[in-house]
């Protein structure tokens, strides 16, 4: 028997899909999901499986800024065989991202066995939560977000993806909630902020499902939770996308804060009374 079923699959896939590019940890929000359904989060198919349901969220950014992508990879192409498109910012933009990704990926593979052992527990989780908030919070209050897009530079790229190994670590911290702390404390505004974290999202999630799919299929996850679970995340992150762009172009991220704080609350309190096992 597959140790997701299709019902949890839909289930999982819609967590993934609302928390993944919002900044309240959607790896968190699947632990604590799987949890309460009963569902061993350390178990090496179940971490698969969440890190395979995230390439339909990354799909769906690929789909809402594919204009943006396509205009980058472009240049980029461009600028490979003639150099006076080299000083074009969409060229520059486009190594930057690559560049800021190789951090994560080392970190990924050496940290491996941290990160699906004692650091997957659900008490990390409930801690990274609440600790995140507070980092987000003083970023918000920090940043001037004065500089817009394409004022960002090789420097912000490096700092904001290195940034995106707390949440590979600390699993309730956040990728996007590290990645634009860190892109308001350089100043970025929050519309900016939240599309360089899209951006160098795509690379590091999508390389993780890829490299994590046959310990989901191997290990007892099957192919139709797979497909279920992914297809269910990329509708709703497309939905989830547009809402946060949306929302962050008028509103501080103080709502993400407060809800981070209760829901890490909740979860201690959970794991206390003994009815979620860490």
């Amino acid at each position: 028997m597959s140790a997701i079923s299709v019902g949890q699959a839909v289930v999982l896939g819609v967590v993934e899909g609302v928390t993944e590019f919002l900044p309240v940890s959607s790896t968190g929000h699947l632990k604590i999901t799987e949890g309460l359904m009963g569902i061993p989060v350390d178990d090496d198919s179940v971490v698969g499986f969440s890190a395979v349901i995230q390439v339909g969220a990354i799909a769906a950014v690929l789909v809402y800024f594919f204009k943006d992508i396509v205009r980058i990879l472009s240049a980029w192409v461009r600028g490979l065989r003639d150099k006076e498109e080299r000083y074009h910012h969409d060229y520059k933009f486009a190594w930057w991202v690559i560049y800021a990704t190789l951090p994560i990926v080392v970190v990924g593979l050496a940290a491996k066995p941290l990160i699906k052992g004692p650091l997957a527990s659900l008490w990390v989780v409930a801690g990274s939560l609440i600790v995140g908030s507070g980092v987000m919070w003083a970023a918000d209050q920090m940043g001037r977000h004065k500089r817009g897009e394409d004022d960002t530079s090789l420097k912000d790229a490096m700092l904001v993806g290195t940034s995106q190994i707390l949440a590979l670590l600390f699993p309730g911290f956040s990728r996007s909630g590290a990645t634009m702390s860190t892109a308001l404390v350089l100043d970025l505004d929050r519309v900016a902020a939240t599309r360089l974290s899209f951006f160098l999202g795509i690379p590091a999630l999508t390389g993780a499902g890829i490299y994590e799919l046959k310990d989901a299929l191997g290990a007892g996850v099957g192919a139709a939770p797979l497909v279920v679970g992914t297809a269910v995340s990329f509708v709703v992150a497309y939905a989830s996308i547009a809402w946060l762009l949306k929302f962050v172009a008028k509103h501080s991220f103080n709502a993400f804060v407060v809800y981070r704080i209760l829901v890490g609350l909740l979860l201690f309190g959970l794991l206390g009374a003994g009815v979620l096992e860490s």
